[in-house]
Parts: C-alpha cells; sequence; structure tokens
C-alpha cells in the first residue's frame, strides 16, 4: 500500500548518537567506484540481511533467489512490523542496520534515515543510466543518489467500472477535476444503487488523493516557497481543495453511504462488483483486485484514466517497494556484495524479475511482461507525464489524511485540516533543522 511517513515520530525515533534530529552529513562517502559490475562473480560465504514491510516480503523473492543462485550469497530478509515507515528509524536508532531496504525513494522521505550518514552513495552504479526519466528523479538527496529505483512509483488515477459508465451514458473519459464530478453527479442522477465514487475513511490514507489531484496546478515556485518557510499549507488553493472533496463529493453524496468506516480492501471489491463507479487511488488498489481476480476479468469491468485539476494527467506517487537502499557497514565485502545484488536485479535479472512480479518495467528498453491488465498498461504510458504528489514535491510530508480523518468525523475544518498540515511540516523541519525553519 502506498502510505506515508508518521514524519515528526520518524524523524526524532532516529537518535543517532548526537544526530538525532539533524542533517548530519558526516562519516565516510560511501561513493561506488565507477565502471561496470560482474553482478555473477562468486560472492560464496557472505550474507547479507535486507529489511521489508509486512506488505512487501514477497517483493524480493525472485531477484534473491536468483542472485543467491548466481552467486552462492545469501540474503536473507527480515520483516520490520507496521507501521514501516516509523518502526524503521526507531530499529536504526538501536544501533541495527541491515545491508539493504526497502524505503520509499523521495526527498521527502528519505531524510528520516539520514543517507549521507548511512547509505552507499549510487550516484555511478552500471544501471543508472537504464531507469526511465519519471525513475531517474527519485533516490536523489542534495545532488546525491542514495536509492536504487527497481518498480515503478505508485501512479495516481480513477479506477471506473465500466458497466456503470455505461449505464450513465458517458462515453468521454473526463478531463479535468470539475468534470470528474459533473459525470458523478450524472451517474448519482441516471445509475440508482450505484455510488460514484469510493471513499475509504477506514483506512484514512487514501482520503489524500481527492485533495492531491486538485493540487496539480500549483506551480513549481509555491513548493520552493513552502521547502523556505515561505509559502503555507494554508494557501488558499489547498484550502478550496479541501473544501471542495468535503462540501462537493462528500457531503453531495457522490460517495457511497459508508465512507467514513469502508477499508481499502472493501473499496477494490466495490469497484469489481460495479456497486462504485470509480475510485481514486494509486497502483497498489490494482494489486489488491488483481489478487481476487484475473487479467481477462479486470480487462472486461475495469477501465482507467489520469486526472488533474485542470488536466487529464496523472500523478506519481512512491512508495517503500519502489526503492532499496544499501547501508554503510565498514565491511567492504558486504558493501560490495550489496551493490553487487542491485546491478543484478536491475541488469541480468530485471526481466525475469517484473515478469514473476508482473509489474511494469522501470526500463524504457526491458519491455513490459506480457498479461499485464490494462489499467497497468495504461498507468505505465501516463507515468511519463505524471507529475509528482506533494511526498514528491515538499521537503517532508505532513500527514495530511489524518487530519482528513478528523474532517469526515466533524473534528476538523477544511482550514483546520490545512492547519495541521502546516503545523506538523513546521515542526518536523524544525526538528531536522532545515535553513529558515
Amino acid at each position: 500500500m502506498n502510505r506515508v511517513v508518521p514524519a515528526l515520530a520518524a524523524v526524532c525515533a532516529l537518535g543517532l548518537a548526537a544526530t538525532a534530529c539533524s542533517d548530519a552529513t558526516g562519516g565516510s562517502s560511501g561513493a561506488a567506484p565507477t565502471g561496470s559490475v560482474n553482478a555473477t562473480a562468486s560472492l560464496k560465504g557472505v550474507k547479507l540481511t535486507m529489511w521489508v514491510a509486512q506488505n512487501s516480503v514477497g517483493e524480493p523473492k525472485q531477484a534473491i533467489d536468483a542472485f543467491e543462485k548466481a552467486t552462492g550469497a545469501k540474503v536473507t530478509t527480515e520483516v520490520i512490523p507496521d507501521p514501516y515507515e516509523s518502526n524503521v528509524p526507531t530499529k536504526l536508532a538501536s544501533g541495527v542496520k541491515p545491508d539493504l531496504m526497502f524505503w520509499q525513494p523521495t526527498g521527502s522521505t528519505l531524510p528520516f534515515i539520514q543517507p549521507q550518514t548511512n547509505l552507499l552513495q549510487l550516484d555511478n552504479e552500471d544501471w543508472v543510466s537504464k531507469l526511465g526519466k519519471t525513475e531517474q528523479s527519485l533516490g536523489q538527496v542534495d545532488g546525491h543518489r542514495y536509492a536504487a529505483i527497481v518498480t515503478s512509483p505508485a501512479v495516481l488515477g480513477v479506477y471506473y467500472n465500466k458497466a456503470a459508465f455505461k449505464k450513465a451514458g458517458i462515453t468521454a473519459m473526463p478531463t479535468s477535476y470539475d468534470d470528474m464530478l459533473a459525470d458523478a453527479a450524472t451517474i448519482k442522477a441516471k445509475v440508482p444503487g450505484v455510488a460514484p465514487f469510493f471513499e475509504v475513511g477506514g483506512d484514512k490514507w487514501p482520503l489524500q488523493w481527492q485533495v492531491q489531484a486538485q493540487l496539480t496546478d500549483l506551480p513549481a515556485s509555491f513548493w520552493d516557497k513552502l521547502n523556505k518557510n515561505q509559502e503555507k499549507w494554508t494557501n488558499p488553493v489547498i484550502v478550496k481543495a479541501i473544501t471542495t472533496y468535503k462540501s462537493e463529493l462528500l457531503d453531495a453524496g457522490l460517495a457511497q453511504k459508508n465512507y467514513k468506516t469502508a477499508t481499502f480492501v472493501d473499496q477494490g471489491k466495490a469497484l469489481l462488483d460495479g456497486t462504485a463507479a470509480m475510485a481514486l487511488n494509486v497502483t497498489s488498489l490494482q494489486s489488491e483486485i488483481q489478487a481476487s481476480s484475473n487479467t481477462a476479468e479486470m480487462d472486461q469491468k475495469l477501465g482507467w484514466f489520469p486526472i488533474a485539476n485542470s488536466t487529464a494527467t496523472a500523478e506519481y506517487s512512491p512508495d517503500q517497494t519502489n526503492g532499496v537502499v544499501a547501508f554503510k557497514s565498514g565491511d567492504s565485502k558486504r558493501e560490495n556484495a550489496a551493490r553487487q545484488f542491485l546491478s543484478f536485479w536491475l541488469g541480468k535479472d530485471y526481466p525475469a524479475y517484473i515478469k514473476a512480479n508482473k509489474i511494469v518495467s522501470v526500463q524504457p528498453a526491458a519491455p513490459n511482461p506480457a498479461g499485464l491488465p490494462q489499467t497497468a498498461i495504461a498507468q505505465s504510458k501516463a507515468l511519463s507525464s505524471a507529475v509528482g504528489v506533494f511526498q514528491v514535491k515538499a521537503l517532508t510530508a505532513p500527514d495530511m489524511h489524518l487530519a482528513l480523518a478528523d474532517m469526515i468525523y466533524g473534528k476538523k475544518t477544511p482550514k483546520q485540516v490545512a492547519q495541521a498540515a502546516q503545523d506538523q511540516f513546521t515542526q518536523v523541519l524544525k526538528a531536522r533543522g532545515v535553513a529558515g525553519f
């Protein structure tokens, strides 16, 4: 799933010596030597540890099995309990470190594990140039690469039930957020018993996406100023987006009746069985539906389209399964073995890896595997022109979904949701010692 980091908890849990809440840059660079790697060179006797989340434990299995067979190395996965994004910094603060780890490769999340101090630099690895444009932009902090991108970032867009759209007479996909709301109103009027949208208040994290899609017209200058404490999350555009979600979608009856308590699993079921017409969510919803369906059924029943505030553009939202980081251990054999594993994973093994996991490729030269649902192919095509969500653009990503959950229960107004985001944003960046805060 595409959750976000509980920001302040992660910052202050990582109490590594005296650097608990600062941007420490001490230690060796961990920079990689230039030149290609022999990805299948013998590593007999070398043991590596990789941390994974509960929902990503199976993700690296194919790559690990193939690497062990090719090199003689042993890679052991260790599951870090949920919430992964806050438990990882806590475990690191205890002095325990893995050799490799799944981690969200964004500028708002990489700093929580102090990459300059803890991670190997991956600037010169032989797989970097193979990545697609969007994937190449990820995994970097202060001009250096610290994460390998092994899967495409989640793509945010709208899954829709084809039969519901047909019954409503909708033949052209909406090209703006307002168009989409208008189509939702048409579905409500013309297709009784079908909820125009399925919203997920029970799991909270998907609540952010309706707001995120409306923030796409904010210029890059806004995010630059926000990151310098010259702009605020209480900007009228953000407050309006939150207000629109509340008043024009939820209060207008365009979501299912149990939107306050419904779950992510419920969302996939409702979309597939046609009791909901649309779901605005990221790629993890597709994975959830695939687990209980198949490509033929999905292609028959479901479609997907990109949406932004004023255009038919998708957004991308990295999660912890997209990035793999390698830690400085002081043991050159293990560090070099970790680099070799990444070179193997994103090199010789990559076609087999994406085929086994039934996912799209992060490398333009490596074609997508056969048999993917059309929703996945549509998302892959949309990625090259997609824009980043605020987890990509902001120095730290506030837990807006938690404040939105308060809003749907009447505990916060839209303005208070925006203020909560601003308060947390400031608090975290102050704790990290970022200039201007």
